[in-house]
């Protein structure tokens, strides 16, 4: 069950992080896009614009009638298609004098919907887009008769040497079709992703999960296998002290003659000679070349000779040497305790400042020792 909440936060986290980034990644990528195609459509008409414009003052300057130049730029726009875009021509009263639909020709432009004072020169893209979804009076709408189309004059260039002015008309519908169709695609593409991003990630997720729970389980069972391991040395700890203290307790004749191991060792405590009995000792170390016995009461003195001479000559059924520093009595071990990499540290009574630890290569010494 809680595998299941924790891989169900994982998706719901996943799912409404991917929402936050992917919105603001998509309005940046569709206002960035809209702007291209904005651009592109208001560079052609500009350019169209004057390039129409500039032939036509170009035929005027060579001494073509007026009456031809008209006849001529009508027959070649007359009939064109008008689904994106087209020119037409007009004159400074506001007719019609060409354009791809003939009805249109010699009309008046209302002056309801006049456009020749709302283009400016710096007619941007964005105020394009605002004027596309806002409907705002930037530039004029005209109105074909069949109502079957609108277009929005974006771009007006003056024909030299005449009262004529080029208009570069779009097809609104178009423009916003396209933009709504690019919306749509990224939209689309973005649900696509984020399904295939999150049940990626969850799937990532859980395979992981799986991978991590699986090490989990082997090192608790590891951990498991430790603990185990110290309880059973605790345990031999505890049993082979009564052994000792049964062996203490024992009368002198009934020892071994042949044991040779001191009942009590010298000390010097301050410029006292202080002689220490073996069973009242709890551990002996080495600090900076001096030897310190430490009794159980927790007295503390000092001995000229070296461990390995004190520990020739203890009972090795009672006292261990733990390592180069230490030598413990099994009576002063409290508890055994996993130490670093299969090491193993010793707690006694009384406490000892310095960790008492026993390697890896001396543990298997120590155990049998306490006859495990």
């Amino acid at each position: 069950m809680r595998k299941d909440r924790l891989y169900l936060s994982t998706f719901l986290a996943i799912t409404f992080i991917f929402l936050v980034i992917s919105s603001v990644a998509v309005r940046y990528f569709v206002n960035f896009s809209v702007d291209r195609i904005l651009e592109t459509h208001l560079e052609f008409s500009k350019r169209e614009a004057q390039e129409v414009a500039s032939l036509l003052s170009t035929q005027l300057r060579n001494g073509i009638a007026k009456d031809t130049v008209i006849v001529t730029f009508q027959e070649s726009i007359e009939n064109t298609n008008q689904t994106t875009g087209f020119v037409s021509m007009f004159d400074w009263s506001g007719r019609f004098i060409c354009h791809p639909d003939v009805k249109v020709v010699g009309q008046n432009i209302s002056t309801e919907k006049s456009f020749v004072s709302s283009v400016s020169d710096d007619l941007t893209s964005k105020k394009f887009y605002d004027l596309l979804k806002n409907k705002q009076e930037e530039v004029s709408i005209e109105d074909f008769e069949d109502g079957l189309q609108e277009s929005e004059v974006i771009s007006i260039y003056p024909v030299k040497n005449s009262d004529w002015i080029i208009a570069a008309h779009t097809n609104t519908q178009i423009v916003m079709g396209q933009i709504e169709d690019l919306r749509n695609k990224f939209y689309t593409i973005l649900v696509i992703m984020g399904l295939v991003m999150v049940v990626a990630s969850v799937v990532t997720v859980r395979l992981i999960g799986s991978t991590y729970e699986k090490r989990l389980e082997a090192n608790n069972q590891k951990l498991s296998d430790e603990v185990i391991n110290l309880v059973k040395l605790n345990s031999a700890v505890d049993a082979y002290q009564k052994k000792v203290s049964v062996q203490s307790n024992q009368q002198d004749g009934n020892r071994d003659d042949e044991n040779t191991s001191k009942k009590r060792i010298l000390t010097y405590r301050r410029n006292e000679l202080k002689p220490v009995p073996t069973e009242e000792i709890a551990y002996i170390y080495m600090e900076n070349t001096i030897t310190y016995v430490v009794c159980i009461d927790g007295n503390r003195s000092t001995s000229n000779s070296s461990l390995d001479e004190l520990f020739s000559n203890l009972d090795r059924t009672s006292f261990f040497r733990a390592n180069r520093q230490f030598i413990v009595a099994i009576t002063a071990i409290e508890k055994i305790v996993k130490y670093g990499n299969n090491q193993l540290k010793i707690l006694v009574n009384p406490n000892s400042e310095v960790d008492i630890i026993i390697s890896k290569n001396k543990a298997a010494e120590f155990k049998q020792w306490l006859n495990l």
